[in-house]
């Protein structure tokens, strides 16, 4: 089944400059948010950000390009001290299903946000702590958080396993990005499908290279 991209948003979860040389894999998890941050701009997907107590662990790396997306598909950066990136400011910037999480009184919108695409770090904190917020939420199959095994990690690589398998009991679909990114496309007659391919076969390189990576030390 495809995946409405305007009825999707990724969300980018605490990749900051302190993070880098601490977390297992961390530039080609960088490099899969990259990438998801580029099709974000040809899907016409919205992307959220968060950064975790920033003023002690810096800002989010700035190689992921999210200062370059379109302005109506960048939905903001907030900072957090909260594991969940699910804070009242974030969920009232997602709207959608998620615009009364925090607010009962808040209008949601049939036709918002309805599915969120989970990457970042580290996967058994933060990135846990959403998707199972998202799961536990009882929106049903269409709504089920997606978290990317090659965009996700931790300090210690064992953590990564234990965590996605957690989220898999708590009904988070877990996926590749590049199954992900076709869902998101959906069909080839897409007025923007070469560009989608273009930027597939250019990225085919750090695609594999992140999966040997990753799933080598993530056994599935």
């Amino acid at each position: 089944m495809s995946l409405n991209p305007r009825r999707t948003a990724l969300l980018v979860c605490d990749m900051q400059d302190r993070f880098r040389n601490a977390i297992f894999g961390f530039d080609n998890i960088a490099k899969t948010v990259t990438r998801m941050v580029k099709m974000a701009a040809i899907l016409e997907m919205k992307v959220i950000t968060t950064e975790q107590n920033p003023k002690a662990l810096g800002a989010t790396v700035a190689e992921l390009g999210i200062d370059k997306l379109p302005a109506h598909l960048n939905l903001g950066t907030y900072s957090k001290s909260m594991f969940s990136m699910f804070t009242p400011e974030v969920c009232k910037a997602l709207g959608g299903r998620y615009a009364n999480w925090h607010d009962a009184s808040a209008a949601v919108d049939p036709d918002g946000i309805e599915r969120v695409i989970i990457v970042g770090i580290e996967s058994h904190v933060c990135v846990f702590q959403t998707a199972m917020d998202a799961a536990r939420r009882d929106m049903g199959d269409a709504a089920r958080p997606i978290v990317l095994i090659d965009g996700v990690s931790s300090i210690n690589p064992q953590e990564v396993a234990v965590s996605l398998d957690r989220m898999r009991n708590l009904g988070v679909e877990v996926a590749s990005s590049e199954s992900v990114l076709f869902q998101l496309m959906g069909d080839a007659s897409h007025p923007r499908f070469r560009e989608f391919s273009k930027l597939v076969k250019e990225e085919k390189d750090n695609t594999a290279e992140t999966l040997q990576k990753m799933v080598g030390a993530v056994p599935i």
